[in-house]
């Protein structure tokens, strides 16, 4: 008597429509050459340089460290995967609504393929950029490789969480684009890229602290700078955040999936 079964053709087909949609989206974005990948890679990477650059002339002395480059970078691309992952999430469905008219491929597809890719590239990009800059700073650091994915995942939560309800509500209601970018503006300014949350005053840190991104920033400088213990993180609250708008959209998008695709 065989106890062997034949493998499901169905088992692994959400990996592999997942999987195309990543490439799919790697060939449209990046070219169908490796150098196009490369130079998505080197682009942020030489920008952030750049910026680097210009602000260490008039803020020579970071709050932390010795390094502006690295104070700046720990700040800067934490908040740099929140905007291209909620970005990327709320543009998944309209970027392969086409796609979606074929049975085997699911709104969730679309959203994961464009989550999972542009998390990596800015992993990796985030990776290179602080690796090499560790390397040649004079700061005292440490990096706490727990602490600093901790914060990674924060901020992916927050971005695939507010992008899917956005994904959402930019179909529904026709002015909330528009605004969203506006208040998108002062994003760099009130997430402490360029400064400490505990230097702010008292009424400033009881404004500011309702922006998830502090935190997320803090957790990130948390685990790259050793002297550094913030003590304002909530992880309750930031999760919080991602789980409820997360719920909210995929929510809705399950409800009107039929009316956003055909109307």
């Amino acid at each position: 008597m065989t106890t062997s079964h034949a493998a499901d053709p169905t088992r692994f087909k959400m990996a592999r429509t997942i999987v195309a949609l990543m490439l799919r989206e790697m060939s449209s974005t990046y070219g169908r050459s490796t150098g196009g990948y490369i130079w998505a890679l080197i682009e942020p990477i030489s920008g952030i340089a750049f910026l680097t650059v210009v602000f260490s002339y008039a803020l020579r002395s970071p709050s932390i460290g010795d390094s502006f480059a690295l104070y700046y970078a720990t700040g800067m691309l934490p908040l740099g995967l929140f905007r291209q992952l909620s970005s990327k999430t709320a543009g998944a469905i309209r970027y392969s609504k086409p796609l979606l008219g074929y049975p085997r491929v699911t709104f969730i597809d679309t959203i994961l393929a464009r989550v999972i890719l542009n998390s990596f590239t800015h992993i990796l990009i985030s990776a290179m950029l602080i690796g090499g800059m560790v390397l040649i700073s004079p700061s005292f650091v440490f990096l706490n490789m727990p602490e600093i994915g901790l914060a990674f995942i924060m901020s992916i939560s927050l971005g695939v969480g507010i992008g899917t309800l956005n994904c959402f509500l930019f179909w529904r209601v026709d002015w909330w684009q528009p605004l969203w970018k506006v208040l998108m503006r002062p994003l760099f300014i009130i997430s402490g890229v360029l400064y400490n949350f505990d230097d702010l005053p008292a009424f400033a840190q009881d404004i500011l602290w309702w922006n998830p991104i502090v935190h997320v920033v803090g957790q990130m400088r948390m685990g790259v700078f050793a002297t550094y213990e913030p003590t304002y993180i909530s992880y309750i609250f930031v999760f919080s955040i991602s789980l409820v708008t997360l719920s909210a959209g995929l929510t809705l998008l399950s409800r009107f999936h039929d009316d956003i695709l055909y109307k």
